[in-house]
């Protein structure tokens, strides 16, 4: 069984946002990469973009910088 750790969970109202966020994380050279959306949460999209928790303020950072529009950051173990 593989170990769960602590990731933040990124989640969107479109897919064209969430594909976006992952276009600027790739360019920004941070980890991490699209699933779908954990039952435990809920999203207008059923695509979030999941990484580790050192990720958040960078990936948060980017999205503000590129007016990526986002639902929520939420933090789990997975």
């Amino acid at each position: 069984m593989r170990e769960k750790r602590l990731c933040i969970v990124v989640t969107f109202h479109t897919t064209a946002e969430a594909m976006a966020t992952e276009k600027v994380c790739r360019e920004r050279e941070l980890d991490g990469r699209l699933i779908t959306v954990p039952r435990v949460l809920t999203a207008d999209c059923g695509i979030a973009w999941c990484g580790p928790v050192s990720t958040r303020y960078g990936v948060e950072s980017a999205l503000n910088e590129k007016k990526i529009e986002f639902e929520e950051i939420h933090e789990l173990e997975m």
